[in-house]
């Protein structure tokens, strides 16, 4: 406990945890249960947070009885999720992983079900649902190769915790047979919830702004970019501006807390630098508009049709959810490390619906010769729509088998 606390104090000064709100890690809530059923969701972040929001609503429509518990465990998705959330829904941080802090939140909450998102395993949570009876399912369940390989060095542990789950809804064919192989007991692939999401929402008040500033100048935007993405960046504008020299460079970090770093260092490369959460506006000579803010992706997915999805050109990579600037009309250009979406990225590369580039040099070529022929541009979107069409059923099919394993009383 002692090491815990100043853990968590720890936290508490690098911005990671909210002091107002740090009792809910330890199950501790201000908000009362509501009356009648309470489905508990549990997604680590953003990322699994809002991929599960349409999964959420088709079960709200389903169950006019039901409230849902959503819990997180980042500051920043918090924060998100503030202007997101469906009716009948509440946000809280998830407890920390030690057994009298799990059993306070479940014996405030009660929950008659639970749905874990993707692949955040705490044994001493886990085991208390399992315990108390609570229908346990795991949502867009994803194992990776690296995990895979761990889980198989112990294996007792891994069957032991995946037994807690009444049913597993795996994300791809091989997620289901790594979920069955380390012992889960019920596993059906329903495909990935992200393709099933919604758009991300924007402000079109400040979409109409940003347009009216920047004009027709041609523009490209690097997505949920990672440490030495922007350096990249930064001389792929470069050898661009000389063929393009009205050029305009849109990089939205990952962790805006980065934006001050990256924008001193896209100075020291010498390149003229906006920083959006400093209330830079983008000038006639601005190269580079660093947007450093939490919750614009949507906005500029619209401003942008040229993005490239950041943690794909570094290591250890994985990957940004390409899917999303796909639905909005983008064209999707990502590097090789896409682990965290091998299916996903390798079914629209098969339809088209994305380009991979080996490394910044043809990122560079690329982007120089989709900004210089727009009919590229065009089939390209062209594509990734008609592909992302295809992809609705994966929420419906996921509600179907949450509500049979948890049937209305």
């Amino acid at each position: 406990m002692p090491v815990l606390r100043q853990h968590q104090r720890n936290r508490i000064r690098s911005g990671k945890e909210n002091p107002d709100r740090i009792l809910e890690r330890a199950g501790l809530s201000s908000v009362p249960r509501p009356a009648g059923k309470v489905v508990w969701f549990h997604g680590a972040s953003v990322g699994e947070a809002l991929a599960a929001l349409s999964v959420i609503e088709g079960i709200l429509a389903e169950r006019a009885d039901t409230w849902v518990l959503l819990t997180t465990g980042t500051v920043t998705s918090a924060k998100i999720l503030e202007a997101r959330l469906p009716e009948r829904t509440i946000h809280q941080f998830a407890p920390l992983d030690r057994p009298t802090w799990v059993k306070a939140f479940l014996n405030h909450w009660q929950p008659d079900a639970a749905v874990w998102v993707e692949s955040e395993f705490w044994p001493n949570t886990l085991w208390a649902i399992h315990d108390r009876g609570i229908p346990l399912i795991l949502l867009n369940g994803r194992v990776s190769l690296r995990s895979f390989r761990r889980w198989l060095r112990v294996p007792a542990i891994a069957r032991g915790l995946l037994s807690c789950f009444n049913l597993c809804l795996a994300q791809s064919d091989e997620d289901a047979q790594r979920l069955q192989t380390l012992g889960a007991r019920t596993v059906k692939n329903t495909g990935n919830i992200k393709l099933g999401a919604p758009p991300l929402p924007y402000d079109c008040n400040q979409l109409d702004q940003l347009q009216t500033i920047i004009g027709d100048r041609p523009r490209w935007l690097l997505s949920s970019t990672h440490a030495g993405e922007e350096a990249m960046a930064g001389t792929i504008h470069a050898f661009l501006s000389q063929t393009i020299p009205n050029l305009l460079t849109i990089i939205v970090p990952r962790h805006p807390d980065r934006g001050d770093a990256i924008s001193d260092m896209l100075r020291q490369q010498g390149l003229i630098v906006a920083q959006r959460s400093a209330h830079q506006a983008v000038a006639p000579d601005t190269q580079i508009y660093v947007a450093d803010t939490i919750g614009e992706l949507g906005l500029f997915y619209r401003l942008c049709q040229i993005v490239f999805m950041g943690k794909s050109l570094v290591s250890p990579g994985g990957g940004q959810n390409p899917f999303e600037a796909a639905r909005i009309g983008c064209a999707v250009i990502f590097g090789p490390q896409m682990s965290n979406f091998v299916e996903l990225s390798a079914t629209m590369l098969a339809a088209k619906a994305a380009t991979q580039v080996a490394n910044a040099d043809e990122l560079g070529k690329l982007v120089e010769q989709q900004i210089m022929d727009q009919q590229i541009v065009a089939k390209n979107v062209y594509n990734a729509q008609v592909f992302c069409a295809q992809s609705d059923r994966v929420v419906a099919d996921s509600v179907r088998e949450i509500l049979a394993v948890w049937p209305a009383s």
